[in-house]
């Protein structure tokens, strides 16, 4: 039979529920190794470890650039300037095919009142030296031509009087173009001695202007 074991002192544990007492060793004897490494280094059971500090919004590493796809220290990438300068050339053309049209328009309308300042002047010297039908012929519009006969013409004209005492003088000279078809008013005044006779000319056309419309009468 075993002997029955003391009992424990009051306020301690019985021996079966105190914890062993490690062995003592000698004096520079190495210790059994430690399974879970120094006390600290790993949370206890139950726990989750702490999670690894993150900077605050606003700051990222030293040398390093944010990443759109997470990869740390990667530069950002570069701006592409394909969009603007696609912007820039279609400005530029639109501004080139501007520039072109306004010298197209002004060299079409200039060239139109050169050559109707020139119908006006011709045909106004033929009507002062009576030369009424090479005037009827070269300038007037076929379809003025319907409305106004060869003979009628040279008649107004005659009842005018017009000498070489006569000076023509232009105060108005418009010019136009729509669908590529010109036009150019003419207005003056006709001075002879001792009177005056108003003149007024249309001309339209395309590459040459003809007269639609003729008015000349003595001015009171």
């Amino acid at each position: 039979m075993s002997n029955p074991q003391e009992p424990s002192a009051p306020g301690q544990p019985p021996q079966w529920q105190q914890p062993p007492v490690p062995p003592s060793r000698a004096p520079g004897e190495p210790g059994p190794p430690e399974q879970y490494g120094a006390p600290g280094e790993y949370p206890a059971p139950g726990q989750n470890p702490a999670p690894a500090p993150y900077p605050s919004p606003g700051q990222q590493p030293a040398g390093q650039y944010p990443s759109p796809f997470g990869l740390p220290g990667q530069q950002p990438p570069a701006k592409s300037r394909k969009g603007l300068w696609i912007i820039l050339g279609i400005v530029g053309g639109v501004l080139l095919l501007v520039i072109v049209g306004v010298v197209v328009l002004l060299k079409v309308v200039g060239g139109a009142t050169n050559q109707a300042k020139g119908l006006a002047e011709n045909f106004t010297k033929l009507l002062i030296s009576g030369e009424t039908g090479k005037a009827y012929d070269d300038f007037l519009d076929p379809k003025l031509q319907e409305q106004l006969s060869r003979d009628d013409f040279a008649a107004g004209v005659k009842s005018l009087e017009m000498d070489d005492t006569c000076k023509p003088a232009y105060d108005d000279l418009k010019v136009s173009s729509e669908n590529g078809t010109n036009a150019a008013d003419v207005a003056g005044v006709i001075t002879c001695d001792g009177k005056k006779v108003e003149l007024a000319y249309r001309f339209e056309g395309t590459d040459e202007l003809k007269m639609i419309n003729i008015k000349l009468k003595p001015k009171a």
